[in-house]
């Protein structure tokens, strides 16, 4: 692959990447009924509603899944991994792509709960005097997470250990999964 070719494959990644971060977000925080009202969750909507409108004309809506959302999600990696793919000369193999679009966007849901746990610890030792929109929004995505470790395990005098036992069991699954 030449020069050109790579850096037209770094900005695709990246672009897709970014995107993705965004519709799975917003598939989040739908999932979770944030507020709805919050200046973070508005402008996922505006930069989402592009590609996740017209597919929700088409795909019904479940009680807290936005099935167009998933579609979405998994519609625009895959046009990502064929993108790469073309660029890089090789043969496109749908199939394959597929399977390796879900794959990623699995690694990408673990990687993002994996990130989000280990803000909510930083925030929750400095950040009580912060008053950023997106500080809640965290803590609305951790602690349905969180809450089912924190009930079996006991609180060893104020020390809140479920972030690194979640942290622990993601870990284990990319592991597991080989992501």
């Amino acid at each position: 692959m030449g020069s050109t070719s790579q850096a037209l494959g770094f900005l695709v990644e990246t672009a897709t990447d970014l995107y993705l971060l965004a519709l799975l977000m917003r598939l989040l925080l739908e999932f979770h009924r944030a507020d709805f009202y919050n200046p973070v969750v508005q402008f996922l909507v505006q930069i989402t509603n592009p590609v996740i409108a017209p597919l929700s004309k088409l795909l019904p809506r479940t009680k807290q899944v936005n099935v167009a959302a998933l579609v979405a999600m998994f519609l625009v990696q895959l046009a990502a991994l064929v993108a790469l793919v073309a660029l890089s000369g090789r043969n496109i193999n749908l199939a394959v792509l597929m399977v390796a679009s879900l794959t990623q966007l699995l690694q990408l849901l673990l990687t993002t709960y994996l990130v989000l746990i280990i803000i909510s610890v930083i925030l929750s030792w400095v950040g009580h005097s912060l008053r950023h929109p997106i500080i809640p929004l965290i803590y609305q995505l951790v602690d349905p997470v969180l809450m089912p470790i924190r009930r079996v395990l006991p609180s060893l005098g104020g020390l809140d250990l479920s972030p690194l036992v979640a942290i622990i069991g993601i870990q284990f699954l990319m592991i597991l999964l080989g992501l």
